[in-house]
């Protein structure tokens, strides 16, 4: 069954940004190659300006973000709507619900809607309370005007069924192995596994950032402590400024070159993994499937993708002593393995884009078929 499908809510591919553009290239790109009809809808800002990406068409809509902050991804998903209710798509695919679910009137009537259900958005801490509430709001609209759900966390999947009383289909995301070829590229001397504890994330409270560092800072440890993530917003200026005298930690900005950023998670001693809300992080499986060794903050969210296989913490102290005493034993090497196991045979993107493809013919055919029942038994 070759279908015309179209996904909404993301900036565009090929990913520049973040997680769901990173998850809609792969999928765009998959169902493509599995022989259907794919329009990524991409905001005209996007650096990629060509009409065709890998087979996959490119829609560009005008994004007033760069103009009016915030509100403008709500009138860019106005305007994406806007063009996919005149196209006769079959099946319409929306990436998160922040600022479409509120034009749910607008959904295609004549599209079957699924939406990826993103993680508890409204619980992060960097939201203000109205912007809190107003996200529990959407997160309610999307399930309104939604037929199907997509969930990347089985926590997620849990909480829609218990709040909302729905299904949604369980479809992680997805990353790739660590391969021999980088290996060879990075495996320099000078990255040794002794060298340096990592950490990767957005410059935002609820990465347990301060939490990590507070307990490094503490340690009597002689590693470096490398510190990836853009430090420009204010939670960054202040972390900065808070650990400037501890010339063990280094803040290395954000770096966009995947292979380096492998390397360094490859190359580190442990990698510290400080997620609190959300579903699926994809820079935890990143970390997974470059083979780290993973001290993770202990939440549901994080324990559901590494089981027994990482170190956890809660507070600094405990940081402090997974810093002071970890150390690389047979025990941590098969957490590796396990992890890397993990990735292969459940976080593979071959299989996610299978888990979307026919997750997304089983919702068509449900479909059309209760509605041709319904004209039959007329």
């Amino acid at each position: 069954m070759k279908l015309r499908i179209a996904i909404l809510g993301t900036r565009g591919v090929p990913n520049y940004y973040g997680g769901f553009e990173h998850i809609s290239e792969y999928v765009s790109a998959g169902l493509v190659s599995r022989g259907h009809a794919v329009t990524v809808y991409n905001s005209h800002n996007h650096p990629y300006q060509s009409n065709n990406w890998n087979g996959v068409q490119i829609k560009h809509c005008y994004d007033p973000e760069y103009l009016v902050g915030t509100a403008g991804q709500f009138i860019y998903d106005m305007n994406c709507l806007r063009d996919a209710r005149k196209s006769n798509f079959d099946v319409v695919l929306i990436m998160g619900y922040t600022s479409s679910s509120v034009w749910g009137k607008l959904y295609p009537k004549n599209s079957i809607i699924i939406t990826n259900m993103d993680g508890l958005e409204w619980k992060r801490s960097k939201y203000s309370k109205p912007v809190q509430h107003f996200l529990k709001y959407a997160e309610k609209l999307a399930v309104k005007y939604s037929q199907y759900y997509i969930s990347d966390s089985k926590v997620i999947r849990s909480y829609l069924a218990d709040k909302y009383q729905i299904e949604s289909e369980y479809i992680p995301y997805g990353a790739e192995v660590y391969t021999e070829l980088e290996r060879e590229q990075y495996d320099h001397a000078e990255a040794l596994k002794e060298d340096y504890f990592l950490l990767m994330a957005r410059m935002e409270p609820e990465n347990n950032i301060e939490t990590i560092l507070d307990g490094f800072n503490k340690s009597n440890s002689d590693k470096k402590f490398k510190v990836l993530g853009d430090t420009g917003n204010r939670f960054g200026k202040y972390i900065t400024n808070k650990f400037n005298n501890d010339e063990r930690i280094e803040f290395k900005g954000a770096i966009f070159d995947t292979p380096k950023v492998r390397s360094l998670q490859n190359n580190s001693y442990l990698y510290f993994h400080g997620h609190s809300v959300g579903g699926t992080n994809p820079s935890l499986l990143e970390a997974m499937a470059s083979e780290a060794l993973i001290a993770a903050h202990n939440n549901p969210f994080n324990k559901s993708v590494l089981n027994t296989d990482a170190f956890y913490f809660s507070n600094a102290t405990e940081v402090k002593e997974l810093v002071e005493n970890v150390q690389w034993k047979d025990k941590e090497k098969n957490m590796v393995l396990n992890n890397l196991q993990k990735i292969q045979s459940q976080f593979n993107w071959e299989s996610v884009i299978d888990q979307y493809e026919e997750f997304i013919i089983k919702s068509y055919r449900h479909t059309h078929h209760s509605h041709y029942e319904t004209v039959a038994a007329h």
